[in-house]
């Protein structure tokens, strides 16, 4: 198994001893100082001040045992909420399920960060998921964060990958 698979399924097993609902994303949605604390007391902090810097940036910077960087984002909006929601476990080997937010939710997340690595994932998401993503779901998503963030030209750069796709 890989290093980021193992890195997922040792973050998988504390959130899942702690009842907490989450999902593998690039990171993991999650909320607040209890998440923020265990998850230091288990993971070594990447950063010397990582609590102050992971509840005032709400993204705790840890590193698994073996040694992977992880950046675990502390979920605060409604739309993270529904990709939690939606999450579903995917089967990386025999016996070993990550729990993993869905394409369309993962378009959203990277289409929001915006940045170039993010565009080319897109690309390489829609060209494999063609003619089976919701785009209906991605844009009711999308949206309103596009809005927020002040960035409607990323909604016609989606729009462009995603007929590409399609074609």
């Amino acid at each position: 198994m890989n290093q980021l698979f193992a890195a997922a399924l040792e973050i998988q097993a504390c959130c899942r001893a702690q009842n907490w609902r989450f999902c593998v994303i690039e990171g993991l949605a999650v909320n607040e100082a209890p998440f923020v604390d265990t998850l230091l007391a288990r993971f070594e902090g990447r950063l010397p001040d990582a609590r102050e810097f992971a509840l005032r940036n709400r993204v705790v910077l840890i590193r698994s045992s073996g040694g992977v960087p992880l950046d675990i984002a502390l979920g605060a909006m409604p739309f993270e909420e529904h990709a939690v929601a939606r999450a579903s476990d995917f089967t990386i080997a025999p016996g070993v399920v990550i729990r993993t937010c869905s394409a369309e939710d993962l378009i959203v997340f990277k289409a929001f960060a915006g940045r170039t690595r993010d565009w080319l994932d897109i690309e390489g998401i829609a060209v494999r998921q063609a003619g089976r993503l919701d785009e209906r779901l991605i844009w009711a998503e999308l949206v309103p964060l596009l809005e927020l963030k002040e960035t409607p030209e990323d909604a016609q750069r989606l729009r462009s990958i995603l007929d590409r796709a399609r074609s």
